[in-house]
């Protein structure tokens, strides 16, 4: 064979080991942005995007945060790997957050707790463990709850069912029959909670219904797993903390799934936390040289560099007051946007109810919206949101708002 027909037959014999891959489907919300930021209208607003968002629309950098990064800057004198389990100081500041610094948890050294890549990482290695470990092979979720909860736990290869939990009817929950479905799963099941503002409705659990959930999880003995990803968005850091608080005095063993991305604005450094509250403090042992283990095998150790500023700001008394006040303003403006937002739908929108969004907390808000509606408001005003209805009221500001209310407005008017 000849030179030019073996470089034929060669041509002919090489394929791409990808020309067969489909292309992914687009995640819901970051479809949306990706959208909204290839549009050039001036006055677009997306109201789907999941972070916080100040006065002026922009995602702010907290006071605390920057001199937390100077204090690193200055003093930070190796980049050798951290730990498996992450920054010691963060950890430990992590556990006093959410169980308080006085737990009787923490005095026994109960709780285990591993620094992890974001919620998102602490929701994986805490699946994994699940998965290893306990034997629960199913995870149930909220109805409706976060997209990327089913895509976390479906890729561990558990099977994921759903509680009833939002009412589209009455704007509001669906508590009974929440507690009902709850009472029947078998053992082992695992219970994905949100401790407070509920993504995506807004719409939080009652005490007395999280006191009837603790009883059936005891008495069913299901796995109790708690993502907490907006703590002091609600009401405050220590009553957002209520119901974690509330299981753990109630004798109960769980998991809590921690994040500092919204509460410090450090999106970009993925913070997030895996706590374990175990039996005693061998068992504490036990569950974190298992989790290090599953850490080792998908990223060996976590990153350094945000953890080192959330452990600076919870350690210093003068950047844990400066951050906490910029935690109450942020979380005080969204309020301020939500009770703004109603009563401006209501003058504008006289037959229509939007009072139930005042019930609702945190950044997220179902609206009500139909995904006809929804997608109008993209077409024809440039305002980007989930088909769902869910829209960040923390990117509404002074300057948007009234645009984004009469453009509600002239989508909900009945068609001619």
């Amino acid at each position: 064979m000849n030179v030019a027909a073996l470089s034929d037959v060669k041509e002919a014999m090489v394929t791409s080991l990808f020309s067969e891959v489909p292309a992914g489907i687009p995640d819901p919300i970051l479809g949306v942005t990706e959208a909204f930021r290839a549009d050039t209208n001036p006055d677009k607003v997306n109201l789907g995007v999941g972070v916080y968002q100040d006065a002026s629309g922009k995602i702010p950098v907290l006071e605390a945060v920057k001199r937390a990064a100077a204090q690193w800057a200055a003093s930070e004198d190796t980049k050798t790997y951290l730990p498996i389990d992450g920054v010691p100081g963060y950890n430990t500041a992590t556990q006093e957050l959410l169980f308080g610094k006085g737990s009787p948890l923490l005095a026994e050294k109960r709780v285990a707790t591993i620094q992890t890549v974001g919620g998102s990482g602490a929701l994986k290695l805490g699946i994994e463990f699940i998965r290893r470990f306990l034997g629960g092979d199913t995870v149930c979720l909220s109805d409706p709850s976060w997209e990327n909860h089913r895509v976390i736990f479906e890729a561990a290869g558990a099977k994921v069912e759903s509680y009833p939990y939002y009412d589209p009817k009455t704007n509001g929950l669906r508590a009974a029959e929440m507690l009902d479905c709850l009472s029947k799963l078998k053992r082992n099941t695992t219970v994905l909670l949100h401790s407070c503002c509920h993504n995506p409705t807004g719409v939080d659990l009652d005490g007395a219904t999280w006191e009837a959930i603790a009883g059936i999880c005891a008495e069913r003995g299901l796995i109790p797993f708690i993502d907490f990803a907006y703590q002091g968005f609600a009401e405050g850091l220590e009553k957002d903390s209520a119901p974690i608080r509330m299981f753990a005095e109630r004798g109960l063993t769980f998991f809590v799934a921690s994040s500092y991305s919204k509460s410090f604005g450090i999106y970009r450094e993925r913070c997030g936390a895996l706590s374990a509250v175990t039996g005693s403090a061998k068992e504490a042992a036990n569950v974190t040289s298992q989790v290090k283990r599953i850490v080792r095998m998908i990223y060996s150790s976590p990153p350094s560099y945000g953890a080192q500023l959330v452990s600076i700001v919870l350690s210093s008394p003068e950047l844990r007051a400066l951050w906490e006040r910029e935690l109450t303003e942020m979380r005080e403006r969204i309020l301020e946007m939500r009770k703004l937002f109603v009563s401006k739908l209501g003058q504008a929108i006289p037959g229509r109810d939007f009072s139930f969004m005042l019930t609702q907390r945190g950044m997220f808000s179902y609206s009500g919206l139909s995904a006809e509606v929804v997608r109008e408001l993209r077409d024809r005003f440039h305002i980007y949101a989930l088909e769902t209805g869910r829209i960040c009221v923390a990117a509404l500001n002074q300057k948007n708002i009234d645009y984004v209310v009469n453009a509600i407005a002239s989508a909900l008017k009945p068609k001619s």
